[in-house]
């Protein structure tokens, strides 16, 4: 049953998460809403830090950890699969008609209209994500967390500066996990 279950909320998301992996982010959330069993808000947080920085893209690596979390291997190839599966049989399909629809007038409106829409839910999904990092919750109030919160500043005007426009994002994750691991964060 649980291999279902992992089935059918990870193939959903592939299916309706349009844009990529952050585009995954409101659905798993909405999982871990579902599913507290499966993982926590600070759990998903943390994936989304650990998936950014290793290889690969990120939906998959989160249906690969959550389906491992909650039901091991098989509970990995299963989430895993089931994400991919709708992109696959998308491509499989728009590769058969492309030549047919590339010029046609409503295909081209319809991807022009959904690009609102993808960045909504990739915006909804970071400040999810930036909620969850510069405030924590005490007796049902939001506090804000400064360290987070400065640190987050700091790198954001670094990054501004046009000398150091150049560095690497590996070399931003890199600092991050270590001042992270400073600060306990």
């Amino acid at each position: 049953m649980i291999y279902l279950q992992l089935a059918f909320e990870f193939f959903k998301a592939g299916l309706f998460a349009i844009g990529g992996g952050l585009a995954t982010l409101p659905f798993l959330i909405q999982m871990s809403q579902n599913y507290p069993q499966w993982f926590s808000i600070d759990q998903l947080m943390q994936m989304v830090a650990v998936s950014e920085s290793t290889p690969g893209a990120i939906g998959v690596n989160m249906a690969s950890y959550v389906g491992y979390h909650v039901a091991g291997i098989f509970g990995s190839l299963t989430a895993t699969f089931a994400l991919v599966l709708p992109a696959f049989l998308t491509i499989a399909i728009v590769v058969r008609v492309l030549d047919r629809f590339k010029t046609n007038r409503r295909i081209i409106g319809a991807m022009e209209a959904m690009r609102p829409a993808v960045t909504g839910l990739i915006a909804a999904a970071g400040y999810t994500v930036l909620q969850s990092v510069l405030f924590t919750a005490e007796a049902g109030l939001a506090t804000l967390r400064w360290i987070p919160l400065i640190l987050f500043m700091i790198l954001f005007f670094l990054q501004r500066i046009p000398r150091l426009q150049s560095i690497h994002p590996v070399a931003y994750i890199a600092a991050g996990a270590v001042l992270g691991i400073a600060f306990q964060l």
